[in-house]
């Protein structure tokens, strides 16, 4: 364009998007079918990395209990517990947070609930729990009896 040339007409565009809530914060969600760019969670990354580093310090003795760590990080035991889970998540869905690659609408709200113990059952259970949250409805429960013993850890 030159200087004084004519502005051509206006052109609209319309963009199919809607406005979520996602962690406090206002995220533009795209259609279904709409080509997603990559993106990193950086609350899902801060509380897995916070996750690892707890679950490393209570298993080099660092801290005998999680109420000791707790108090030593400044916050509640109960939180904490529920942070520790995301250590039990199958590696692939560790991988795919970590990635930016983590099914759209995953919050840190539902990867704190108690998941199923089995790797493979837990991308059907995120899938229910998604399904649930996007309907209004309670989610489905998972497993309700955990433990944890490092001796049996799939994960090493």
């Amino acid at each position: 364009m030159t200087r004084g040339a004519p502005i051509p007409e206006t052109m609209t565009l319309h963009v199919p998007f809607r406005i979520v809530k996602r962690g406090g914060r206002k995220e533009m969600q795209m259609p279904d079918g709409a080509v997603q760019p990559r993106r990193t969670d950086s609350t899902l990354v801060k509380a897995l990395a916070r996750a690892f580093r707890w679950k490393r310090m209570l298993e080099s003795s660092e801290f005998v209990t999680i109420a000791e760590l707790a108090e030593c990080e400044g916050i509640a035991p109960s939180y904490m517990t529920r942070v520790l889970r995301l250590t039990l998540l199958a590696p692939d869905i560790v991988e795919a947070i970590l990635d930016g690659r983590q099914r759209a609408g995953l919050t840190l709200e539902t990867l704190r609930k108690p998941a199923p113990a089995q790797w493979r059952e837990q991308m059907s259970w995120l899938c229910r729990n998604r399904e649930a949250s996007e309907h209004g409805s309670r989610p489905l429960p998972a497993a309700t009896a955990y433990s944890y013993n490092p001796k049996n850890d799939e994960s090493k």
